[in-house]
């Protein structure tokens, strides 16, 4: 099964390493959401290990979730909390709740894993579908930035030691706005292959999809710590409300 194809294949090869040191810190993320939880209930779409929704279930908010890795899920059940959280084993597109939530959220560009438009079209209008009067959706994407797809293939070395090396190769598709990435180790047991694939898109096109599922853009930052979001921003926190 391609990366471009299903959905949980992400969490089966990445799901060991996923918590490991260097990985963005949830704090900040945190704190935004649950000042806009309104008491809840929360929905996280991709919910992996829960590094989000456990400090928000912390706080005393019911938090729910969708992720298509079970492989996550273990690893979040395995924390202190964890196995209390409901969840649904499925493609987060579907939405397979019914709700309503007073907030959804996804975070760590976790939307552009979607590799079809249709399919990110999809969530939108299942997430309003799930979301009560007033409630809010909340993404995290970084801005593509062309300039820096200054070729159709990109190589990087990503570690070298004396039994292995890792690199990493990138593969651009623009009209479709999606590339695959592979990472390879070589080592003595063999190469070993990790394929990533994400179907990128700019936010006055993921605006044009929340508009056509009836929400409404009502804020939007370059940061969890709401810093303004200007041209030169390189993510941006947008947060949508059904109308």
């Amino acid at each position: 099964m391609s990366v471009l194809d299903d959905p949980g294949l992400f969490g089966r090869l990445w799901a060991a390493g996923y918590d490991s040191p260097g990985n963005p810190d949830p704090a900040p993320a945190v704190d935004f959401l649950a000042d806009l939880a309104d008491g809840g209930p929360v929905l996280e779409l991709a919910i992996g290990t829960g590094r989000v929704a456990l400090p928000l279930a912390e706080r005393g908010l019911s938090v729910h979730g969708i992720e298509a890795s079970e492989e996550m899920l273990a690893l979040m059940r395995a924390k202190p909390g964890g196995d209390q959280i409901p969840t649904v084993v499925g493609d987060m597109a579907d939405v397979g709740v019914e709700g309503p939530f007073r907030l959804a959220y996804l975070v760590f560009n976790t939307l552009f894993n979607l590799v079809d438009a249709e399919r990110q079209a999809d969530l939108f209008r299942n997430v309003a579908r799930v979301l009560s009067p007033g409630g809010a959706f909340v993404i995290e994407t970084f801005v593509p930035d062309e300039r820096g797809f200054d070729a159709d293939e990109q190589i990087q070395v990503r570690e070298v030691t004396e039994d292995s090396v890792t690199i990493r190769v990138h593969r651009y598709d623009r009209p479709a706005q999606r590339f695959i990435r592979q990472t390879i180790t070589f080592d003595d047991n063999g190469v070993h292959l990790k394929p990533f694939g994400m179907r990128y898109a700019w936010p006055h096109q993921i605006d044009e999809m929340a508009r056509q599922a009836g929400l409404a853009l009502t804020e939007r930052y370059a940061d969890w710590h709401r810093q303004p979001f200007t041209a030169e921003s390189q993510s941006h926190i947008s947060v949508y409300r059904t109308r």
